[in-house]
């Protein structure tokens, strides 16, 4: 599953929880899961003789602009995904990687223009699919994001990116019950992502029940011990069971990981003000 929270910060969601924001990958890969060395010079290197090699090959751009891509050189990126698109204006998936870059340089209409023409070259292809209902999430058209997110599980049911995606619309919408399901199907294809607990997590304090979120914070936190979110959302349902000094260490930790991280700074302030918790 293509999750990753250092593309895109955190969805603020229901006040002050927060719900892991999930960013569709250059590759069908998991990010946690890509060889770190993807984005070295060596690679690129190799790469560039393979370009060098090969100038006409379309493919060969697209794989270099991948690693341009990982190594955060997005200008170079995204001039190898133009040169891979002009070679071979049917080259979907190139499309879809330059959308990808052009969403980290929050450019989100370039991003949606290339996720779509993506998809007219490709109808079924879900990692396109995904991504526009992401950018379509991200200006708040939320119906169309959710159109996206079923085509993407019509095309592919073992999607977990589709699923998750999808709750988070569900959040929005209220929905928490079918949230809760969706998060858990993403849960089931990925158990080893930490998002998708968080995520769960949330609508489980939106619903009161507590126990089932700070278990589910819990784990999130099991399987990544600096997701800044998660350790926020801790606080906020050690705070809702009264339990103000556990729920302190939990908004300080999620400070350190991120200086000035609003959910923590303000979960912080209504402890020592000896306000209620944030009832959602």
């Amino acid at each position: 599953m293509n999750l990753s929270r250092a593309v895109i910060p955190g969805v603020v969601l229901l006040a002050t929880l927060v719900s892991g924001c999930v960013v569709d990958q250059a590759v069908n890969t998991p990010s946690r899961l890509i060889d770190p060395k993807a984005g070295s010079s060596t690679n690129i290197a190799s790469l560039t003789e393979v370009v060098e090699a090969n100038p006409s090959d379309a493919s060969a751009f697209n794989m270099r602009g991948t690693a341009y891509g990982r190594a955060n050189k997005l200008r170079d990126a995204l001039a190898d995904f133009d040169r891979a698109i002009e070679i071979d204006p049917n080259f979907y998936q190139a499309y879809g990687n330059r959308a990808l870059v052009h969403r980290r340089m929050d450019n989100l209409d370039a991003a949606l223009t290339d996720y779509s023409q993506a998809i007219r070259v490709n109808p079924n292809y879900e990692s396109a699919l995904v991504g526009r209902g992401n950018i379509y999430r991200l200006k708040g058209q939320n119906e169309r994001a959710l159109e996206d997110f079923n085509a993407a599980i019509r095309v592919n049911s073992g999607d977990a990116r589709a699923y998750h995606n999808r709750a988070l619309i569900y959040q929005v919408q209220n929905l928490h019950s079918f949230a809760v399901e969706d998060f858990g199907v993403a849960i089931g294809l990925d158990p080893k992502a930490p998002e998708p607990y968080n995520g769960r997590g949330v609508s489980y304090l939106a619903t009161g029940d507590v126990q089932s979120a700070l278990d589910d914070f819990n784990q999130a936190l099991a399987l990544d011990r600096d997701y800044a979110d998660a350790w926020a959302n801790r606080g906020l349902a050690l705070e809702t069971q009264g339990d103000s000094n556990k729920a302190r260490a939990a908004y300080n930790r999620a400070m350190q990981l991120s200086p000035g991280f609003p959910p923590a700074k303000e979960g912080i302030a209504r402890i020592d003000s000896g306000k209620p918790p944030v009832r959602i």
